[in-house]
């Protein structure tokens, strides 16, 4: 081998091995004044008070002892009178020197006004730390920096020509992530937990990627030997998290368990391996979190979980494939409804992430059996609609007597479920609008059980279902050949009730509901007004459209009728906003008021006929004059008081 060939080999692992050790252990002898400084003063809080009530003794002797020997010196020699003793000033009892006072140091003499200069020592460590910050750590991280883009840059210019081959290349990441591995044990052991979870996590990524980059790139072994090797690497990441009981290396490693599919994808279809690995990782993470109380991996597993189910299911679903899909849904469903029914069973309450995570459980379970069994296999998602809720009743009546607040909750919670759930049954053997009626009614429940249990983000999930209701019915096309008593109008109409009710559960919560919530429910109000006015509206548009009443053109007949209903309704409003004193109901009168008159003399007035804009302009002028009557007298009553 050539002698140049031979010094940049040898360059190359002083760079890989050499290097890194340098640096970490700079990095350790930077900072081992300050951790040594730290575990004196704050590691322990008893040892701290000990400290500090034995210096606070020693001081006490010191100061009794000069005390005495002033004494001493005072007293009357043989044979003389004493002279009449004078009272002493009262003790002041000095305080409690702090650890870093314990420092030995000349006592100070009874009756002196001797002071230790607190404050400009106090100055003057804080400077001294904030110069041991930028010259111990900050230039120490950005030395470490520096040295990992340098070997980088020569790894990549050592492999541009050739120097190491693929499998040296391999071996040199597996070696340096087992390296990192290895050492940020070493560094957690020396106090350095952030920093030492930080070289693990990297470690973790150069093992993934090298593992990736061997079998994808590279060829030099097997899909299965890779899969296996990342495996191994996710358990050992687990192990680790759990050994150094870190919540942090465990979200790393479930990263790394469900990035290791897509790494190994070959745009094939391998739906039993790709969920029973997932379902097996799901699994595990859960009962981890289970027996230590992680409580972010389960929505992480969770969102994993779903992106890998929907994307494949978007791909590669063909209804021939329902049993396994199905199974493997439902499988998914159970595994992260199971902890939280055992925790709300056994310990009678849950955590603000799994409160929210068991009704987004339920809502996207349901979506998955839609998907899955509609229209063909109605039956089949109804008896599963009422499986669902029998279950979650036996859930309620699995809890544990209410005893706190927690208890009702929960038994709000899986309750409410259960009628969702209920509710659904017979709607899904009926056509498609009911799946909004069901949405609606389940954010009427939300929003009850949210007042109920004084929970805000199961109302702030009540709303989101009343905003998708409405988008639904945005998407609603096409004419009704029977007035009022149609599909399309009693969609509206559910939706109209349950959100009245919703915005009564909220007038009616006291102080209850938030500042903030009391503008969407007063949107919610609003919405619902409106939703009133199109569902009215469509009604007498495809009515007048089919229907030839006293001789009219259609077109001008919907025009016509149209400018009618929108000024009657809005003077209901006045009226009922008057009556009700409601400046909200007042205000959206006003606001259709000016729609109407922006219609009458922009639209009526250039495209309707004589005699259709002089009904058009009358009943639009009359009720506008009997508005603003009313309207004066009422606020003039008001403003002059009540008469003698």
């Amino acid at each position: 081998m050539d002698g140049p060939i031979v010094l940049l080999l040898a360059l190359a692992g002083f760079a890989l091995i050499v290097v890194p050790i340098l640096a970490i252990s700079a990095y350790i002898r930077a900072t081992r004044s300050e951790a040594r400084l730290r575990a004196i003063e704050g590691s322990d809080p008893q040892i701290e008070r000990q400290l500090a009530n034995i210096t606070a003794r020693l001081y006490a002797v010191e100061t009794r002892l000069h005390q005495l020997a002033g004494k001493m010196a005072e007293a009357p020699e043989p044979g003389r009178v004493p002279p009449e003793p004078q009272p002493e000033p009262p003790a002041v009892t000095p305080p409690p020197p702090s650890i870093t006072a314990a420092i030995p140091h000349e006592a100070p003499k009874p009756g002196s006004s001797e002071t230790r200069p607190a404050a400009t020592g106090t100055a003057s460590r804080a400077g001294i730390d904030f110069e041991s910050v930028i010259a111990g750590r900050w230039l120490n991280y950005a030395g470490i920096l520096a040295v990992l883009f340098a070997v980088a840059f020569f790894l990549k210019y050592a492999f541009d020509n050739n120097w190491v081959g693929p499998r040296g290349r391999v071996a040199i990441g597996l070696l340096f992530g087992a390296g990192l591995l290895v050492g940020s044990d070493t560094l957690l052991r020396r106090g350095y937990r952030y920093f030492s979870e930080g070289i693990a996590g990297l470690g973790a990524a150069i093992l993934y990627l090298s593992l990736w980059g061997g079998w994808h790139y590279y060829k030099l072994f097997e899909q299965g030997t890779a899969f296996a090797a990342m495996i191994v690497v996710s358990v050992a990441m687990v192990a680790v998290a759990i050994g150094r009981n870190s919540q942090r290396i465990a979200v790393m490693a479930l990263a790394g368990g469900f990035l290791t599919p897509q790494l190994l994808s070959t745009g094939k279809d391998a739906e039993i391996t790709l969920f029973s690995y997932c379902l097996g990782l799901v699994i595990g993470l859960l009962v981890i979190e289970r027996a230590r109380g992680w409580a972010w991996l389960p929505p992480l597993a969770y969102i994993g979980t779903q992106i890998y189910y929907w994307g494949w299911f978007e791909t590669f679903y063909r209804p021939e494939k329902l049993a396994v899909t199905l199974t493997f849904a439902s499988l998914f469903f159970i595994a992260f409804s199971a902890i939280p029914a055992i925790r709300s069973r056994t310990e009678g309450e849950l955590s603000v992430v799994e409160t929210f995570l068991v009704p987004v459980n339920a809502i996207v379970f349901l979506v998955a059996l839609y998907e899955l069994l509609w229209p063909e296999h109605r039956w089949g998602i109804t008896f599963s609609v009422l499986l669902l809720a029998a279950a979650h009743l036996g859930i309620v009546r699995a809890l544990p007597t209410a005893q706190k607040a927690d208890g009702s909750r929960l038994r709000l919670l899986f309750s409410g479920i259960a009628l969702t759930y209920a509710t659904l049954a017979i709607p899904l053997r009926l056509d498609h609008e009911w799946l909004t009626v069901a949405l609606v009614i389940e954010g009427a429940i939300l929003v009850w059980t949210g007042f109920r249990s004084s929970l805000w983000y199961l109302r702030a999930a009540g709303l989101v279902l009343f905003a998708i209701s409405a988008f639904r019915l945005s998407l609603f096309s096409g004419s009704t050949t029977t007035l009022i008593f149609n599909a399309r109008f009693g969609t509206f109409a559910a939706v109209v009730v349950c959100s009245a009710i919703a915005c009564y559960f909220a007038a009616t919560a006291g102080g209850a509901i938030q500042d903030a919530e009391k503008v969407w429910f007063a949107v919610l109000a609003v919405a619902a007004n409106a939703l009133t006015l199109i569902a009215l509206s469509l009604e007498l548009w495809d009515f007048l459209g089919r229907t030839r009443a006293f001789n009219i053109e259609h077109g001008l007949a919907q025009s016509l009728g149209l400018s009618i209903l929108w000024t009657v309704y809005a003077s209901i409003l006045i009226a009922v906003g008057l009556a009700r004193k409601s400046s909200l109901l007042r205000w959206q009168a006003l606001a259709l008021f000016a729609l109407v008159v922006a219609k009458v003399f922009l639209y009526d007035l250039s495209f309707l006929e004589r005699f259709y804009r002089i009904v058009s302009f009358l009943v639009l002028g009359l009720l506008l004059l009997l508005v603003s009557f009313f309207y004066q007298r009422k606020l003039g009553a008001r403003s002059e008081g009540p008469r003698p």
